[in-house]
């Protein structure tokens, strides 16, 4: 039985377009094209000060990120500017917020969403 000779073919990239911009050009492009058009967060953070609703843990400017904005009625798109739908929790309080309800059906109904 005969081989055929092995052989390593160049893959050919397509050509790049010169935009014409530096890179500090394109990443705040990037970043205006991403962010949120409602920030609601910030929002949420003057009303109601960094504090978690629930466990009442006192946060400040340097981790102010472990802080999040709950909807009470589910609704992410009901954003209040006086901020009655929202509520700030701590990233554990939230994620306890929205286990309970899983974790609730799961046992009550013995099925799983």
């Amino acid at each position: 039985m005969r081989r055929k000779p092995f052989s390593v073919k160049k893959r050919r990239w397509p050509e790049k377009k010169e935009s014409g911009k530096d890179i500090d050009e394109i990443v705040k492009e990037l970043k205006e094209a991403t962010a949120p058009k409602n920030d609601y967060r910030e929002q949420s953070l003057k009303i109601h000060g960094l504090i978690c609703a629930k466990c009442t843990r006192e946060f400040d400017y340097k981790d102010r990120h472990l802080l999040t904005v709950h909807h009470k009625d589910g609704n992410h798109r009901n954003n209040p500017p006086d901020g009655s739908n929202w509520e700030n929790l701590c990233v554990y309080c939230h994620d306890e917020e929205h286990t309970r309800g899983l974790l609730g059906d799961y046992f009550t109904e013995g099925k799983y969403p």
